[in-house]
């Protein structure tokens, strides 16, 4: 099992001094990847639903801090030197594709081929919507730009001519030295699955109980198999809360004793997830996060790695 955890870009402290000592801990406790999410800006008011709540609510408080996720790992990508870099989920449709690739390109390229492009194609109509970003037929878009993407990081002169988007040829260098780059997909939809099939090298689902999980891993399978692609060519990830104390929904969280813990870690590895995101839950801020995560890596993942 690979174990990730997501930065501390987003809460009552970010900055720089915090950012470094939690990625640099967690890479020493031996902490495969470090995840930061994206948002840009908050709406005074918005009717979006959050896909991963049972009432549709977005847990984060309005007015939070949240730094930029790829200003984010191009940080974190200088000042570690082995922890890999990954987006979950980085939100196609919020951004240009050829400015965004060059942007990905240049993280992969810095930190000697560390990033992970988890992709997305969002929620949160209204953001979009400031960002001045189209938000119809956002799938399609988003497909096309993992096109661009291809193209882009591929080709020694690539070109594209899209429905949504188009450019003639270009130069393009330096190419990201990840050669495919890992393309990991979110989402909870068939067409999230049939983009999984099509160019993902991972599923990452997020926030849900295992048996949704399972379900949604059948779903991505049998999407590979009808394009003639070998599902098994594909990793599991999950995101959830690692959660000592109990506070989160306990179906989508990592808590209890240790036993509890390798316990509930040995059928998510019966259910094929191989990569599992934590996102700490603690009392005390950045120290306390950082304490539940080592007590973690020392007492829990090192009983079944």
């Amino acid at each position: 099992m690979d174990w990730g955890v997501h930065l501390p870009h987003l809460g009552r402290e970010v900055g720089r001094d915090s950012l470094i000592e939690f990625a640099q801990v967690a890479e020493a406790l031996g902490v495969h990847s470090g995840w930061s999410s994206d948002h840009v800006c908050w709406p005074a008011k918005f009717d979006s639903k959050y896909p991963y709540s049972s009432d549709g609510s977005f847990p984060a408080p309005a007015g939070l801090g949240w730094l930029d996720p790829i200003g984010t790992l191009l940080f974190v990508a200088g000042c570690t030197e082995k922890l890999r870099l990954g987006f979950t989920v980085l939100i196609l449709p919020y951004r240009p594709p050829i400015a965004t690739a060059k942007q990905l390109a240049t993280i992969d390229v810095v930190s000697d081929g560390r990033l992970i492009l988890g992709v997305g194609v969002g929620w949160m109509r209204e953001e979009a919507e400031v960002l001045g970003m189209p938000w119809n037929n956002r799938g399609r878009r988003s497909d096309e730009q993992l096109e661009i993407f291809e193209t882009l990081f591929r080709d020694k002169a690539p070109s594209y001519d899209g429905t949504y988007y188009s450019f003639p040829e270009v130069r393009f260098e330096p190419k990201p030295i990840q050669q495919p780059l890992p393309v990991w997909v979110g989402g909870n939809t068939p067409a999230a699955f049939r983009r999984t099939a099509r160019f993902g090298h991972a599923f990452h689902a997020a926030f849900e109980p295992l048996d949704v999980v399972k379900n949604e891993w059948d779903q991505v399978r049998e999407a590979c198999e009808s394009i003639g692609r070998d599902p098994n060519e594909l990793d599991l990830s999950l995101r959830i809360f690692l959660d000592p104390e109990a506070a989160m929904e306990p179906a989508k969280s990592l808590s209890g004793s240790l036993d509890q813990m390798v316990e509930t870690i040995g059928q998510m590895e019966e259910a094929g997830i191989s990569h599992v995101l934590l996102d700490p839950v603690a009392r005390g801020g950045i120290k306390g996060r950082l304490g539940a995560l080592g007590d973690f890596m020392t007492n829990v993942a090192s009983q079944v790695d």
